[in-house]
């Protein structure tokens, strides 16, 4: 082994020709604070209860998420089903709406741009906020005390002052947020029943379904509804097999899979 190199002027007591002793200073050593489990006690409960290689039926699964929904509040039943798309793909772009027969539970804010006669119609339908331009002034102005916006057609071409501002909250008729038939499309929303769904990049689509506390038939026409417009909402483009997973579970509980076959089945 060769020998260290070791500084030809360094004195036996590690100072150096001049008498200046060299010290190495240490950081103290801090401690962590580190998670043994990355799941809360709470969850790591529920976790035995589930199965993730043995999907079930509907009802036997929606059961299991009203088992798993612990939290101390109440949770949403969420649907999350993988698609065999290329998300990338333009022609493959799954989107749309549907009207869920129970509605989601959540209740929204609604803000209308409109005028005259379909103003009045808006503001009897349950809308928060009805407005024209000075409410496009309020909006350029910071307010966003709207969780949907919606405007007329009238409106629509003031829309472009806005749209910047909003990003995807900005009214469009692909989604059903430009129309004429103002009073029907705020009474869905208001009501919950209608929903907006769209494959994310991974190409899943997440899609609430109502709240655990709804009834079994409740949850399983809320989930064929919405299903069922997944599956007409199949490109033509997309080859093999469409619905690969479903996944259903409250918003604090364990994923259960969910027999893709016959869910499709009864969803069709």
């Amino acid at each position: 082994m060769p020998k260290a190199r070791v500084n030809s002027w360094a004195q036996e007591d590690g100072s150096d020709p001049y008498g200046h002793v060299r010290t190495i200073k240490t950081m103290p050593k801090l401690k962590q604070n580190i998670r043994k489990s990355p799941q809360s006690p709470r969850f790591a409960a529920l976790v035995p209860k589930v199965d993730k290689d043995l999907p079930l039926d509907v009802a036997s699964a929606l059961a299991l998420v009203k088992e798993t929904a612990t939290a101390k509040f109440v949770e949403t039943v969420d649907m999350a089903v993988v698609l065999g798309i290329d998300p990338r793909k333009g022609d493959q772009n799954v989107r749309g709406l549907t009207n869920l027969p129970h509605g989601t539970g959540k209740v929204r804010k609604v803000a209308v741009l409109a005028k005259g006669d379909l103003a009045k119609a808006a503001e009897d339908a349950g809308a928060d906020t009805v407005g024209d331009e000075d409410l496009i002034a309020r909006i350029q102005g910071g307010f966003r005390d709207f969780d949907v916006l919606m405007a007329t057609e009238e409106m629509a071409p003031q829309i472009g002052k806005i749209g910047r501002l909003l990003g995807p909250r900005t009214p469009n008729k692909r989604n059903g947020t430009v129309t004429n038939n103002i009073a029907a499309a705020v009474r869905e929303i208001k009501a919950a029943t209608r929903v907006e769904y769209r494959a994310d990049k991974a190409g899943v689509v997440h899609l609430p379904l109502g709240k655990v506390n709804y009834t079994d038939e409740q949850l399983t026409e809320n989930f064929l509804a919405g299903l069922g417009a997944i599956l007409k909402a199949k490109p033509s483009s997309s080859k093999g097999k469409y619905i690969k997973s479903i996944t259903l579970s409250a918003t604090m509980g364990p994923g259960i899979p969910v027999e893709t076959a016959s869910a499709s089945k009864l969803a069709a």
